[in-house]
């Protein structure tokens, strides 16, 4: 797809089948995060690819603890892609968002659905979550910036366009 027709076509799935994606298809995502603008091309973002199903169920069961549900805030997709940004860079939230935007929109163009999901950063400062950091090798003080779902399944609607949304001066 051309990149205008990726972004305007990308959407957030909210129901996922459970199929898992490529091992090619990820490495593609992956590598579109890893060609995000960071401030002053630092790259403070790291990305964790978790397809491994006891591991997504449990970032899925902590994350909606967080919200105070037992519903599965991943919505069914087998893929989850955490990223985390290096807090001692002073652009690691906007650098760790765009990471998140590239992923979801390569996962557009190769044809896989995506939705970004919150509440990353409780989840990596509570204890358990910075025992999973340690368990995957992470040292540093990242935070979470997002989950990027990933998988085959339903994508919502395009909403109308906001009345003023561009202003030109």
């Amino acid at each position: 797809m051309d990149t205008i027709t990726v972004l305007k076509s990308r959407r957030s799935c909210r129901n996922f089948d459970g199929r898992p994606i490529t091992e090619e298809e990820l490495n593609i995502i992956l590598e579109a995060g890893t060609y995000a603008p960071t401030g002053m091309g630092r790259q403070s973002p790291i990305m964790v690819a978790v397809q491994d199903k006891e591991t997504v169920a449990k970032i899925s069961k902590m994350n909606a603890s967080i919200m105070g549900t037992d519903a599965d805030p991943f919505y069914g997709a087998a893929t989850v892609i955490v990223v985390l940004a290096d807090k001692t860079m002073p652009t690691y939230i906007y650098d760790g968002a765009l990471v998140m935007g590239n992923l979801m929109n390569a996962a557009e163009a190769i044809g896989v659905q995506s939705c970004w999901i919150h509440r990353a950063k409780e989840e990596f400062e509570s204890e358990e979550g910075k025992a999973l950091l340690k368990k995957w090798g992470i040292d540093g003080d990242y935070e979470g910036i997002g989950h990027c779902v990933l998988g085959y399944g339903e994508k919502a609607p395009a909403k109308p366009r906001k009345d003023k949304y561009i202003y030109r001066v």
